[in-house]
């Protein structure tokens, strides 16, 4: 028998599923609360148990609850018990000196808004955006003029700043584009719905198994050369599938569907392996969330069931703006993340580039993939808070925000604090009125005024050897690269 319980053990109150009677399910809560000593809802979740302790023998009987048991659960199959997403194993495809897959930390992309014949502007841009802590940027490349200003724009970015790993994004009859561009940039993205145009006939009624097949063969033709070319560069390319622009082949015969999109991947990947090239990026891009994540999940099924490891580019296309195009953008890419699938990310956003880099960290760091920043743990407040904790917690951030991989609590009083902020490097707990408490993991180290909670909190870091002085900006742009470089699991 499996007693599985929710209980409240503050109010007394419980109910149960599979339990043989009540009296069962309080024997069961008070045996959690002796082991976990968790004064609030256990039931909230058995999670926590399982990441605890996944043999706990529950009420006392000689039965186990199962390792496994959650595993049916949506999304669980990707956690291990003490939290850890496990990630789908992917190859390594390197971009430059970048690599996406196999194991690497997710890497975060962006692209440039410059006309690309304008190579300062651009520089400048691909500049900003490095520094900014994006690692691989993307330009557009619409014509062979464009694809010529990128070899100038690379040798630029060489004499006035660095080397970059750049992507060209080409698109409607791209070849000879992206032949050329091939010589200047470490990969291209080519959009399979678009790479071998084919205008729309207003008249047409249907695909015919022939006609289908025809277009098949001419796609393949003309990927050949582009493949052969970056197979013997040892450069890659990004299979981009966007779900506005499928063929009007895919269109008839799978629907404007998830699996058309898949289709329309799978079609291409098949033709680089026919021809022995595996430096491959694939992505499946759509505007609403939904649509991105059932083709790419669709995709990562149809991928493991062929044997095939290539890394996802996550992203949501044409997001918008502000608060709700960063939450559209988190819904989709964090989603696909906390089950395993991604190993490169981009932003979309209607804003200034740059802008879209802080959003990707943190989706990473809130997931616990990548720790590019301090980690902030902060109550809400209550009645009970003993301070301004607003005021506080921006004044400990701005005082501390350059010390990334370190983790503060703030926390407005002493009756959740110190459980709350157990994970904390160092916490900032409201003590009495007027006085706050400083700790170094669980440890209360020193009461201090209220005045001077956030100096001594740097005192206690310079005392603890952990605290550094604030790197330099460039532009208003703290130099977030020069943090990802400095930092022990950053990109290999």
């Amino acid at each position: 028998m499996l007693f599985v319980c929710v209980a409240n053990l503050n109010r007394g109150a419980y109910s149960g599923r599979n339990l043989r009677n009540k009296q069962k399910a309080k024997e069961t809560s008070r045996f959690l609360f002796k082991k976990f000593r968790r004064r609030s809802c256990l039931g909230c979740s058995f999670r926590t148990i399982m990441q605890k302790d996944p043999d706990l023998v529950v009420a006392n009987t000689a039965k186990a609850l199962p390792k496994d048991y959650f595993k049916d659960q949506v999304g669980w199959n990707n956690w291990d018990t003490e939290g850890s997403i496990t990630r789908r194993k992917t190859r390594p495809v390197w971009v430059g000196d970048v690599c996406i897959g196999g194991g690497s930390p997710v890497v975060v992309q962006s692209m440039i808004n410059e006309d690309t014949l304008q190579i300062d502007r651009c520089v400048t841009a691909i500049r900003n955006l490095h520094e900014a802590g994006c690692e691989v940027v993307r330009l557009t490349v619409p014509s062979l003029s464009h694809a010529h200003a990128v070899g100038f724009i690379k040798q630029k970015l060489k004499e006035t700043y660095q080397d970059v790993p750049l992507v060209a994004d080409v698109h409607h009859n791209g070849l000879k584009i992206a032949l050329e561009v091939a010589k200047h940039v470490e990969k291209v993205r080519i959009n399979p719905g678009l790479y071998v145009f084919e205008k729309k006939d207003p008249n047409r009624t249907q695909y015919t198994r022939s006609e289908f097949d025809s277009m098949k063969e001419k796609l393949k033709d003309t990927l050949r050369p582009l493949i052969l070319t970056l197979r013997d560069q040892g450069k890659a390319m990004r299979i981009g599938v966007n779900h506005g622009s499928l063929s009007e082949r895919m269109l008839f015969t799978f629907g404007d569907t998830p699996q058309g999109m898949v289709e329309s991947a799978l079609e291409c990947i098949r033709v680089c392996e026919e021809l022995d090239f595996h430096n491959l990026v694939v992505s499946m891009k759509a505007s609403k969330v939904p649509v991105m994540l059932a083709a790419y999940r669709l995709l990562a099924k149809r991928m493991d069931e062929e044997g095939l490891d290539y890394p996802f580019h996550l992203g949501v296309t044409e997001a918008g703006d502000g608060e709700y195009g960063r939450i559209k953008s988190t819904l989709g890419i964090g989603t696909l993340l906390a089950e395993g699938i991604g190993d490169t990310i981009r932003v979309s956003l209607t804003e200034d580039p740059v802008k879209e880099i802080s959003v990707c960290y943190g989706i990473l760091q809130g997931l616990g993939l990548r720790r590019t920043m301090v980690e902030y743990v902060a109550c809400p407040s209550c009645g009970r808070t003993l301070f301004h904790i607003e005021d506080v917690l921006h004044k400990v951030r701005e005082a501390t925000k350059h010390m990334p991989g370190l983790s503060i609590a703030v926390m407005g009083c002493i009756v959740n604090g110190p459980g709350e902020m157990a994970d904390a490097d160092y916490g900032y707990v409201g003590k009495t009125r007027g006085y706050i408490s400083l700790y170094r993991g669980k440890e209360e180290i020193r009461v201090v005024k209220e005045e001077d909670g956030v100096k001594e909190l740097i005192n206690l870091l310079k005392q603890d050897g952990v605290w550094k002085d604030p790197p330099h900006e460039t532009n208003g742009v703290s130099d977030q690269h020069a943090y990802l470089s400095s930092r022990e699991n950053g990109r290999p």
